[in-house]
């Protein structure tokens, strides 16, 4: 008996995806100092599951610092000290993943590169995942922009935060151009807060303490922010232009 059957080969490009403390990033942010990097791959091959020692192979992890330095990122270094982490695919969610807690000593731009590869050589793409980040260890705030202003219904809070820490205290004056506090944000109210770039959750809609609308027209804000007690150095930025010693306008249009 003779029964013809075909074989294909395994030629899909696995899927790569690397995320620093949970987040996808761009080119030029600025990220935490201490940060988690997560690296995954998903291939969809289940005869061929990576799933052992092996399978590290796979990876090539490198990493420029801001002298021009690069060097590959092993998973146990030559002491035996374990760098990276990593957690086998299973025939559930073919992900390999990759847990590296990075820490980033120097001030500067950074660029890691990533590139895997299933079992049967397929790499992650073409192009493999490169992307430059700033590290800056002091700690600073950028002046709190409005967005959008003028606004109408809300309007939220876009800055940077840099070093290592988030602070432990921030308060957001908006007053009257006379200088009457009409409302106060407190940091319980702003959301999560993360070194880089931030735009909170909150939103205030353009009412007083009590809830109640206020009148159109033009509002001062001041922001406060301490760590352990102290106040966080401003940072320069292109927002600066809109600020007269720390304040800031916005417009509220209905």
């Amino acid at each position: 008996m003779q029964l013809p059957f075909s074989v294909y080969p395994d030629d899909q490009n696995p899927l790569l995806d690397v995320t620093f403390n949970g987040d996808h990033i761009l080119n030029g942010d600025i990220i935490d100092p201490n940060s988690e990097i997560y690296i995954t791959l998903k291939d969809d091959n289940e005869y061929l599951v990576m799933n052992s020692d092996a399978d590290t192979s796979q990876f090539g992890i490198y990493l420029t610092d801001p002298t021009g330095q690069q060097t590959r990122i092993p998973f146990v270094d030559g002491n035996g000290n374990t760098i990276m982490q990593w957690i086998p695919a299973n025939n559930q969610n073919m992900r390999f993943k990759i847990i590296w807690p990075a820490a980033f000593e120097k001030d500067g731009t950074y660029t890691l590169f990533v590139q895997g590869s299933d079992k049967t050589g397929n790499l992650s793409g073409d192009i493999e995942y490169r992307v430059s980040f700033e590290i800056i260890r002091e700690s600073t705030i950028t002046n709190m922009m409005n967005y959008p202003n003028p606004f109408s219904t809300s309007t939220r809070f876009v800055f940077t935060l840099t070093g290592s820490e988030e602070p432990d205290d921030i308060i957001i004056q908006i007053m009257t151009v006379t200088g009457r506090v009409v409302r106060e944000i407190t940091e319980d109210e702003l959301g999560p807060i993360q070194i880089g770039r931030n735009i909170t959750d909150y939103a205030w809609d353009g009412t007083d303490e009590f809830g109640d609308p206020l009148a159109n027209g033009v509002y001062l804000y001041t922001v406060k922010a301490k760590i352990n007690g102290e106040d966080i150095k401003r940072r320069e930025s292109g927002a600066d232009q809109f600020f007269e010693k720390s304040f800031g306008k916005m417009y509220l249009l209905r």
